[in-house]
Formats: structure tokens, sequence, C-alpha cells
């Protein structure tokens, strides 16, 4: 009887640690809505800082900033989880890469300013994520 009372409890054990496996948190770059808020932050700072008749819209991106990592958080994510993300040089890598995809796909390589501006004008236009970040001058 006690081994059976054993394999009962194991198994319950068992059982009761799958969801926890099941529901283990992705790592934060997975997570598209903050990766993609990032990348939106990400292509209207190189917009702004490349385009004279473009300016950001600085306490919008701040809000947004603030509102992905009050999002992290309550996804379950650590403050130090959110910071090695935001600082880690492999993450920056990649976001970059996805930046310069972007734009290649609006037909503007990484030396085409005016390019890169008319994109931002157009997605101010559009008001996407991105645009909602930038205001012409």
């Amino acid at each position: 009887m006690s081994n059976l009372r054993t394999a009962v409890f194991a198994s319950l054990l068992g059982a009761l640690a799958l969801p926890s496996a099941a529901m283990a948190k992705p790592p934060l770059g997975e997570v598209r809505e903050i990766h993609d808020g990032l990348l939106a932050v990400g292509i209207a700072d190189e917009i702004r800082n490349r385009c004279d008749d473009i300016s950001a819209r600085m306490l919008t991106a701040m809000g947004t900033l603030h509102a992905l990592k009050k999002r992290a958080r309550a996804l379950g994510y650590s403050n130090e989880e959110i910071e090695d993300y935001v600082t880690s040089k492999a993450e920056k890598k990649k976001m970059r890469a996805e930046g310069v995809a972007y734009m290649a796909a609006r037909g503007v390589t990484a030396d085409d300013t005016a390019g890169l501006c008319r994109v931002g004008r157009e997605e101010i236009a559009r008001g996407s994520a991105i645009g909602a970040l930038l205001r012409e001058k």
C-alpha cells in the first residue's frame, strides 16, 4: 500500500509540474509585442537622427518604452531579464539587421538618407507604430 501511495503522489507531482514546464517563458526577444515595439522605436530613432525635416515625439517614445517594460514585467520578466535583453550586443545586432531588412523591403539602402526620410514621411502619414513616434518639422 505504501508503494501505491508513493506512486500516486509521484504521479500527482509530475502532473503538477507539467503546466509550469509548458508555461516557461520564451526568451524576451521572441515575444512579438515587445520585439516589434522596440524595433519600431529603433527605426524611428534612426529616421529622426538622419532626417533634418523629421523629429521625434520624445514623450511618446518614452511612453512607448515604459509601456513595453511594463508589459514585459506583466508577462513575468524580471527587471534583470529586461535589462539583459535591451543591452545585449547580440540582440542589438539582430534588431539592426531587421531594421535594415525593413528598409530594404521599402527600397532603401543603409546609405540612402533621402529614401530613409521618404519612408519616415510615409510612416507618419500612415500613422504606423513608427510614424506615431515621429513628426515632420
